[in-house]
């Protein structure tokens, strides 16, 4: 694969997570194909409404959300990114770690495997923070997807 073509790929993987931060969701079909699915730990998201969904949470919950690409490796189709989330859940600033592996068909995202630890989000809050991000789901101020809760 020519040097260009890895750059463009990596480019849109990047133009996502910026997209993400954005919340500009009329951009979504700039960045992910109507066929999109997002695997990320054990939920799955499939088209623009799931990625709408997914988006969605990271939104609710952090809106001074920011992402920072810590590394990226294209190879063929796929480009892997590992990333660093940046955000502020009541006054308490927040970095999470994940990779992402986007496989792209046509200058978009066409399937994407995220992975995070699950329980870096609790450890960084704190106990009374994390307590209070339950009562922030029970009432509907952070949006948790679907299937969240799920065994």
């Amino acid at each position: 694969m020519s040097t260009s073509t890895e750059t463009d790929l990596a480019a849109t993987a990047r133009g996502a997570l910026q997209f993400v931060c954005s919340g500009q969701l009329e951009r979504l079909p700039e960045f992910y194909d109507e066929q999109f699915v997002d695997h990320v730990n054990s939920m799955v998201f499939r088209g623009h409404p799931g990625a709408r969904e997914s988006v969605g949470f990271y939104r609710s919950l952090f809106g001074d959300l920011r992402f920072e690409i810590d590394d990226q490796v294209t190879e063929g189709d796929r480009v892997a990114t590992r990333w660093t989330l940046h955000g502020t859940y009541r006054r308490r600033a927040v970095a999470l770690h994940g990779i992402v592996i986007s496989r792209l068909r046509d200058g978009r995202i066409v399937e994407d495997y995220g992975v995070t630890d699950s329980l870096e989000l609790p450890r960084a809050l704190g106990l009374a923070r994390t307590l209070m991000l339950v009562v922030d789901v029970v009432r509907g101020r952070v949006k948790l997807p679907r299937g969240a809760l799920r065994n």
